[in-house]
């Protein structure tokens, strides 16, 4: 199988050299095959989030090299980057213009790329797509094309965001704890949407998450972050047979350290 991602020893400090210094990464190495869904855990600050913005460019990394899908990004702008990626972001408000319908939304994701201009006549194809499309979600949206996506709720945005950064077939979708703020039983929809999602499209995808039985229900790998490294990597049968205090009991075996996050605990 094609190797998507290949994140090869990078490491970021913020704030060298200051009172606020703080290592971030610590020599990440991690490699995803092609339809490989990973889910990422660790405490607060472990890098979690911080290797998902490397990936995506949002800052450059001090030293390591990443590519996806064989091309090396480790110097690529994040709008470069885009082209590779799809996004799903903790905050709903974050990956759909709120002011535009949700059949508009959708058109910027169906046409990135594209050369031609974006101009604001939607194709009877392309309406007709996007009903499909929504209608696999079964929250009812597909009748309501023209609804301003700022009138919907938390968790029908993210299931639109979902639709959207999966519509070109990205390279690589990354959800940065894309249901910490929703309820429990949106959150459990909008996963259930996740995993179709990418089974469906054959997306190589990482998802970063707090909740362990999240991160151990979802996704054919798992991966623990500590103080800047990948401490444990687990798959296969392996996974399948996990629980959290199975989880829990590896981390402080490899840690040397009780698991400290009450959050990731309780969810």
């Amino acid at each position: 199988m094609a190797e998507m991602l290949k994140i090869d020893n990078i490491r970021k400090t913020f704030n060298p050299g200051t009172i606020n210094e703080k290592v971030a990464l610590d020599g990440v190495n991690l490699s995803l095959e092609e339809g490989d869904f990973v889910t990422v855990i660790g405490g607060n600050g472990a890098g979690k989030s911080t290797t998902l913005n490397a990936v995506a460019g949002v800052w450059p990394v001090d030293s390591g090299k990443i590519y996806i899908g064989g091309d090396d990004v480790t110097r690529l702008s994040e709008y470069k980057r885009a082209k590779y990626l799809g996004r799903v972001f903790q905050d709903p408000m974050t990956g759909t213009a709120t002011t535009m319908s949700i059949e508009e939304n959708m058109a910027i994701a169906g046409r990135r790329g594209d050369r031609r201009g974006l101009s604001w006549g939607i194709t009877k194809k392309e309406r007709d797509t996007y009903r499909e499309l929504l209608a696999t979600l079964n929250l009812g949206l597909e009748d309501r094309l023209s609804s301003k996506v700022g009138l919907l709720s938390g968790g029908q945005r993210q299931a639109i965001t979902l639709l959207m950064s999966a519509i070109k077939k990205p390279k690589l979708l990354l959800l940065d704890e894309h249901t910490a703020a929703l309820d429990p039983k949106t959150a459990a929809k909008v996963l259930e949407i996740s995993d179709r999602i990418i089974a469906e499209h054959h997306l190589t995808a990482m998802m970063v998450t707090h909740n362990m039985k999240d991160a151990i229900a979802h996704g054919n790998r798992l991966i623990m972050m500590h103080e800047g490294k990948v401490i444990l990597n687990i798959a296969g049968e392996e996974k399948k047979k996990l629980t959290v205090e199975d989880l829990l009991h590896q981390f402080e075996k490899v840690s040397g350290e009780e698991f400290a996050s009450d959050k990731a605990l309780l969810s």
